[in-house]
């Protein structure tokens, strides 16, 4: 009789094995992420004459990626900006920010950014992704400082579960052949954009 239970336990953890190790693969697997337009802040500064660091933000942007929290691989990532969606609360300010001398709205409608490398770093939530950003028909690498602040099942509302993500980097905007207002200094080259954002698990 112990011999045949012994037997048995030997048989079911045989059986098991296999169960448990194709549940972790499970888990391990890729999920694609959606941000969530309700949770999607797209801000932006840059220096207004050395006076002070004139703020502003994009209204509306939309973006998905895929991507692993058990092994923190990243294998596509893309958001989209609405050009026209500049915000700075200020009209005339906004419409010379659309024109020409800019963005150009009319001509280049999205700023669009692509992932092509995600690499974590020594701390659980840091990470640096590069990718290519098209603005104003021009795409060039960046690479942005990334923070994952959180993971876990959402506590209300749609209750999936959800990544809390903010990340950041400074672009040299004449690269992308926006250089109006740099020569005299009125606007400054170099601008600050930042990203807050919530992404729910698809």
């Amino acid at each position: 009789m112990q011999k045949f239970y012994s037997n048995l336990f030997q048989s079911s953890v045989a059986l098991l094995i296999p169960v448990m190790l194709s549940a972790g693969i499970a888990q391990a697997e890729p999920a694609d992420w959606k941000i969530d337009p309700e949770h999607f802040s797209i801000a932006f500064e840059a220096s207004h004459v050395g006076y002070q660091n004139q703020m502003g933000l994009f209204l509306e942007g939309a973006g998905s990626f895929r991507y692993d929290p058990a092994t923190r691989e990243l294998s596509a990532g893309r958001v989209e900006i609405q050009a026209d969606s500049i915000f700075t609360n200020h009209d005339d300010r906004d419409n010379h920010l659309s024109g020409r001398d800019f963005l150009n709205v009319r001509r280049n409608p999205l700023i669009v950014f692509e992932a092509t490398d995600y690499a974590p770093g020594d701390e659980e939530a840091g990470a640096t992704l590069t990718g290519n950003l098209t603005l104003l028909g021009e795409t060039r690498p960046v690479v942005l400082d990334v923070i994952i602040n959180k993971r876990a099942q959402y506590p209300f509302g749609h209750g999936r579960e959800t990544l809390g993500i903010s990340a950041d980097t400074t672009i040299t905007r004449s690269d992308w052949g926006m250089d109006y207002g740099v020569a005299d200094n009125l606007v400054g080259d170099e601008v600050t954009l930042r990203f807050e954002f919530e992404a729910i698990r698809q």
